[in-house]
C-alpha cells in the first residue's frame, strides 16, 4: 500500500486560498477516481474537487469553514500499488459547480439543524371553571386514584401530555374524549407561551459569510441615507389588472415590471442614480445602460441576478426575464455573468414589504430602490373620502455621490409616472 497526497491545485487566476464549504467524503471512506471530494469556495467561484485516484481517505486537510492555501494538502489517500507521492495540480482547472461575483452570492451548504426538544407536559389546569386549579402537574399516584378511561382516551391524553387525574369527568367517574376537549378548552390560558429550544451554534461560512462581509463593507464605506415617499398606485393596479385579463399566453404581470419601466424612463434625467463608485480610484461611472440587479431570496441566502439592458425591454419581456432569473438563482443554475455587473439594484419583499424599508446599497453601486407592499387606505380626494391603493417607495443612496435633492427629485419623477401609468407607454 502507498500513500498519495492530493494538494489543492490553482483553481483561479490570482487565487491564493480557498474555503472548504462542504466535504463529500470522510476519513475512512473508500472512493473511486473522479468521485466528488469537496466543494471549495474562492472569491470568484465555488469549485467541486474530485478524487484524483481511487483509494481510502486517511486524512483530510481541514473542516468545513477552514481556509486552505493553494498547494496545501487537501486529502491523503491510501492506494494500491506504487504511485507518485503527491499531486500538485490537475490537467485542467475544475469546472465551477456555481459561480458568483465578489459582491453577490455563491452556493452554501447548510449545517444539519439541531433536533428540537420534545414539548414539556401541559401544565395543570381545571377541566371546568368550577374545578380547583392545581399549582403544577401531578401524577395519578399523587392523587391516590387511577381515573377510569378507555385505552383510546388514555393514548390521546398521553399524546397531549395530560395527566388524566387532573381531568374532571362530566358524568360518573369515567374520563371521555369530551372531557379531554373541555380540559383543553379551559386550559389554554394557563399554558406556557411556548417551549425553549436548544441553543444552536452555526458557523458562518460560504455564502452566508460572503453576504456578511459585503453588507459590513457597504455600511462601513458608504454613508447611507434613505428617502421614503407614498405613491397612489390605484390606477396602476387597474392597468395591471386589465393587462393581465388580456395577456393571452404571456406571463402574469406583477408590480415589478411596471416599476422597472418607470425607473428606466426616469433615469436619463438623474444619471447620478445609475452609477458605480470606485472609491479607491475616486471615480464615479455614470452608466448609460440600465443593468438592474434584482435582489432574490433563495434557500442559500440573498442573491442578485441582473437584468441586462432593462431599458431595451418591454413590460412583458421584463416579466419573462424576472421569472427566468429568479428561477435560475433559486435552482443554483444562474451563470456568473448573470450575477455581476449591476448598475442599480431593486429589492422587494412582495407582500411582506412592510411600511418602509432602509435597504443596504449593493456596493459599488450608489443607490438601491425598495418598493413596499400595496395597502388599501382611505384618502381625501376633492373633499370626499375615497379608498385608494397606496404603496411606499424607499430609496437608499450613497451621500458621497447622490445629494438628498437628487434622490427626492428622482422618486418624485417615479411617483408621477406610477400615478399616471399611461405615461409609461409613451415617449
Amino acid at each position: 500500500m502507498a500513500r498519495f497526497t492530493f494538494k489543492l491545485p490553482d483553481i483561479g487566476e490570482g487565487i491564493a486560498e480557498a474555503e472548504i464549504v462542504a466535504w463529500h467524503v470522510a476519513v475512512g471512506d473508500v472512493v473511486e477516481e473522479d468521485q466528488p471530494l469537496a466543494d471549495m469556495m474562492t472569491d470568484k467561484a465555488t469549485v467541486e474537487m474530485t478524487a484524483p485516484v481511487a483509494g481510502k481517505v486517511v486524512e483530510i486537510g481541514g473542516g468545513v469553514g477552514d481556509m486552505l492555501a493553494i498547494g496545501s494538502a487537501l486529502a491523503i489517500f491510501e492506494v494500491e500499488g506504487e504511485v507518485a507521492e503527491t499531486a500538485e495540480a490537475v490537467a485542467s482547472a475544475p469546472q465551477p459547480a456555481f459561480e458568483a461575483a465578489p459582491n453577490e452570492a455563491a452556493q452554501v451548504v447548510k449545517p444539519d439543524p439541531v433536533p428540537e426538544p420534545q414539548p414539556a407536559p401541559v401544565a395543570a389546569v381545571p377541566a371546568t371553571p368550577e374545578a380547583a386549579v392545581a399549582p403544577a402537574p401531578t401524577s395519578e399516584a399523587e392523587h391516590g386514584r387511577k381515573p377510569l378511561a378507555s385505552p383510546a382516551v388514555r393514548q390521546r391524553a398521553s399524546d397531549l401530555g395530560i395527566d388524566l387525574a387532573l381531568v374532571k369527568p362530566a358524568q360518573g367517574d369515567r374520563v371521555r374524549h369530551a372531557d379531554l376537549d373541555a380540559f383543553l378548552t379551559y386550559s389554554q390560558g394557563y399554558r406556557p407561551a411556548g417551549h425553549a429550544r436548544a441553543d444552536e451554534a452555526i458557523r458562518v461560512i460560504g455564502m452566508r459569510r460572503r453576504i456578511a462581509e459585503n453588507m459590513a463593507a457597504s455600511k462601513r464605506h458608504i454613508p447611507h441615507f434613505t428617502y421614503v415617499e407614498e405613491i397612489d398606485v390605484t390606477k396602476l393596479e387597474e392597468l395591471r389588472a386589465d393587462l393581465n385579463a388580456t395577456r393571452g399566453n404571456r406571463p402574469k404581470l406583477t408590480m415589478l415590471p411596471l416599476l422597472i419601466v418607470a425607473i428606466c424612463k426616469a433615469l436619463p434625467d438623474f444619471p447620478m442614480i445609475n452609477a458605480r463608485y470606485d472609491d479607491e480610484a475616486g471615480v464615479v461611472t455614470r452608466h448609460g445602460a440600465v443593468h438592474l440587479g434584482m435582489a432574490t431570496q433563495t434557500d442559500a441566502g440573498l442573491m442578485v441576478p441582473v437584468i441586462r439592458d432593462a431599458q431595451d425591454r418591454n413590460v412583458w419581456q421584463l416579466a419573462d426575464e424576472i421569472r427566468r432569473l429568479a428561477d435560475a438563482a433559486r435552482n443554483g443554475k444562474a451563470k456568473s455573468e448573470e450575477l455581476s455587473g449591476s448598475t442599480l439594484t431593486l429589492t422587494s419583499l412582495g407582500p411582506l414589504g412592510g411600511i418602509a424599508t432602509t435597504p443596504v446599497i449593493n456596493r459599488p453601486e450608489v443607490a438601491i430602490i425598495g418598493p413596499n407592499k400595496v395597502v388599501e387606505r382611505p384618502v381625501i380626494r376633492d373633499g370626499e373620502i375615497a379608498v385608494a391603493k397606496l404603496m411606499n417607495l424607499s430609496i437608499s443612496c450613497d451621500h458621497r455621490v447622490v445629494d438628498g435633492w437628487d434622490a427626492a427629485s428622482f422618486v418624485q419623477a417615479l411617483k408621477r409616472l406610477l400615478e399616471t401609468p399611461a405615461l409609461l407607454f409613451v415617449d
